[in-house]
């Protein structure tokens, strides 16, 4: 007789971690204007931090400030910056400090996606993700740890699980969250004297987000399910869960770490994409991911 499937249970970080563990820090995130990164934000809020986002769009970040401050209690503030370009992301940074005099925490989560082959990637295309994703991390990191090291406090770069195996249209991103992983290791060594730690978050398949549009396949909502060990796929707030354990006390003595959330995914060889089909044949291909390539 086969075995029920049993699907893991959510809980959320308010039923497991203190109201005010982050009383009196401060968090400085990029991205955090919409979907997992607000969502991070949000739930570093609720456990009594206050908070800065960035990105470009400032109507965005002012509306998610707005939203995350009154949902929370706590203060966050839009500070408008292109992770590519270092002179925005210090004085965003600077407006943080202005505001509230110090940065405990910072979550490197700007990053851009989309689905393409290698024989139809330009250069151009894969420029952009590694400048958003690689080098914004690095600015990020670059603007911030005078701060950190002031602070000792600790980063969280949001990462993926795939570049793990050889994803099929994401050579991209697998390029640039390969070097993330890499970067905040050496984060973790180098800046780790001065009490500073530096972690990866890397996301499974996450519910309701814009990215997992972008890259789900055609009728195959909900299909990741019979992938995944655990039984369902993620939520933001399984991600925030996340967040708000590394940067407590309770992971006090892990850095240099890529702690995946995916249900346990990135353990089968299986796929959700029909393979070689899926690469051999372009138009079936098209049809898959409903013209997305």
């Amino acid at each position: 007789m086969a075995p029920p499937v049993v699907r893991a249970r959510f809980a959320d970080s308010e039923s497991v971690f203190k109201p005010d563990i982050f009383k009196g820090k401060v968090l400085f995130c990029t991205g955090g204007g919409s979907g997992i990164c607000k969502g991070m934000t949000y739930a570093m809020m609720k456990h009594g931090a206050n908070a800065a986002i960035a990105g470009r769009k400032l109507d965005r970040l002012t509306q998610a400030a707005e939203e995350l401050s009154k949902g929370t209690g706590n203060t966050c503030i839009p500070t408008q910056a292109d992770v590519r370009k270092p002179d925005q992301l210090k004085d965003a940074v600077r407006k943080t400090i202005e505001k509230f005099g110090r940065i405990d925490f910072v979550i490197c989560g700007a990053a851009g996606n989309f689905l393409a082959p290698l024989s139809g990637l330009s250069e151009n295309a894969f420029r952009t993700v590694m400048e958003i994703d690689t080098l914004g991390t690095f600015n990020t990191f670059k603007a911030t740890i005078p701060y950190l090291r002031e602070s000792h406090g600790s980063y969280i770069h949001v990462g993926v699980a795939f570049h793990r195996r050889g994803l099929p249209y994401q050579a991209h991103v697998s390029a640039a969250k390969a070097a993330i992983d890499s970067l905040s290791r050496v984060i973790a060594v180098e800046e780790g004297p001065w009490g500073v730690r530096s972690n990866v978050i890397a996301p499974g398949p996450i519910s309701n987000t814009e990215g997992m549009s972008r890259l789900r396949v055609s009728g195959d909502e909900g299909a990741f399910e019979s992938f995944i060990p655990l039984g369902r796929e993620g939520v933001i707030q399984d991600i925030a869960n996340a967040t708000v354990f590394l940067f407590s006390d309770a992971a006090s003595l892990i850095t240099g770490e890529a702690l995946v959330v995916d249900g346990g995914l990135q353990q089968l060889s299986t796929s959700s994409v029909p393979y070689p089909e899926a690469v051999l044949d372009p138009e079936s291909a098209r049809k898959l991911f409903k013209g997305k390539l």
